[in-house]
């Protein structure tokens, strides 16, 4: 097999790429960051193109604080045609052209002329389906923002309906395009995998104190103002709470109206002190209203600490609710304060808890598995 894949910077899709080239099928993969950032990612340079004119100045300005919503959605959409026509020009003869989603509709269309199949990788809910989720959301606590741009609904849509297939990574996510109107038969789970070599225990939560942690981005689609609230009602003589990743401007404003008390706001930080920060916490609380699968999940149960997520985060393709953690439901403050409570005032819960946690992300595997599920779906599709 010969395939070709194109992404908006990585996301997960250079973890397929290594994958998909260790086992010789990778022809090409087309990224629109530059080769410096794509350097670390393991894929030989002969097999990477790149497009970064358009992307690279929108993420420049995104972290000197320049970056108008106005402006991201315009470059972001003229990139994600320009991308496109670009792909169109150089995408070769191909058994598969696997292309994350927004990119590649006219490529794709190529592709399928020549015989190929295209395939759309779809990370998050049904376009549709995210925006209305995420709008009420917005309501809910008064921003007015837009989630998305209604072109980027329009085109994701024709790529649903161009695309021979749509590939997604937890069965909540896929139940969104059935219900969508999209046939189940079309859509294919495939969980992600976690980089075990990368995420391991490095060290042990205190014994006299209670860690809980947060990773992503900090956005009222990861739910986190419901976390703040719960958070605030865990009796604890030594709690805290640690915030990782950066403030998404939908938040700002609810922060105000929010409890703050013995939270820390670290912002982003590199990989290793996140290792760090999970290894050394005592349950990792994830309560996304709207995502694909979460990563950090498959990444804390890697460091031995113990998950408190929604389903809609994904979380029951990763771990079993009552063993690796607690699966809640979406916007329930008295859920989460309940299984934190929970976890606080029990330590032997949380030691047997991190255990099982160490014990199945050997089952989830590392991205081999997600290579593997991927080879065996494309040999199926193409015989």
């Amino acid at each position: 097999m010969q395939i070709i894949q194109a992404v908006f910077g990585t996301f997960h899709h250079f973890e397929l790429a290594r994958e998909l080239n260790s086992r010789g099928h990778l022809k090409k993969i087309y990224s629109t960051f530059p080769w410096k950032r794509l350097a670390r990612e393991g894929v030989p340079r002969e097999k990477v193109g790149m497009f970064p004119w358009l992307h690279t100045p929108l993420t420049l300005l995104g972290r000197y604080g320049c970056k108008p919503r106005w402006l991201e959605d315009e470059l972001g959409y003229f990139n994600a045609l320009a991308f496109d026509d670009w792909l169109a020009g150089r995408v070769l003869e191909c058994d598969a052209f696997i292309a994350i989603s927004g990119a590649g509709l006219k490529t794709g269309r190529l592709v399928q002329q020549r015989g190929g199949k295209f395939i759309c990788d779809r990370g998050s809910t049904h376009t549709r389906y995210q925006d209305q989720v995420v709008s009420e959301e917005f309501r809910r606590w008064g921003v007015e923002l837009q989630p998305n741009d209604e072109r980027d609904n329009v085109r994701e849509e024709a790529i649903y309906e161009q695309a021979d297939a749509i590939t997604v990574p937890s069965s909540f996510v896929r139940q969104t395009f059935i219900d969508m109107g999209i046939p189940g038969e079309k859509v294919k789970t495939i969980p992600y995998g976690v980089r075990l070599e990368n995420f391991f225990p490095v060290a042990l939560p205190p014994e006299d104190a209670f860690e809980v942690l947060f990773v992503g981005s900090v956005s009222l689609r990861k739910g986190v103002p419901y976390l703040l609230q719960a958070f605030a009602q865990i009796r604890h003589p030594r709690k805290r709470l640690r915030v990782v990743g950066a403030l998404h401007d939908s938040v700002k404003v609810a922060l105000s109206r929010l409890p703050l008390e013995q939270v820390e706001l670290l912002g982003a930080v590199d990989q290793q002190r996140v290792r760090q920060l999970m290894s050394t916490s005592h349950v990792l609380v994830l309560p996304s209203i709207e995502e694909g699968l979460a990563l950090v999940q498959g990444q804390a149960l890697a460091c031995g600490c113990p998950v408190i997520a929604t389903p809609n985060a994904g979380a029951e393709d990763l771990f079993a609710d009552g063993v690796e953690g607690f699966i809640v439901p979406v916007r329930s403050v008295d859920a989460l304060t309940q299984r934190m409570q929970q976890l606080a005032d029990d330590p032997l819960l949380q030691k047997e808890m991190s255990r099982a946690a160490l014990a199945r992300v050997q089952k989830i595997g590392g991205w081999a598995e997600y290579g593997r599920q991927w080879e065996d779906y494309l040999k199926k599709m193409l015989a």
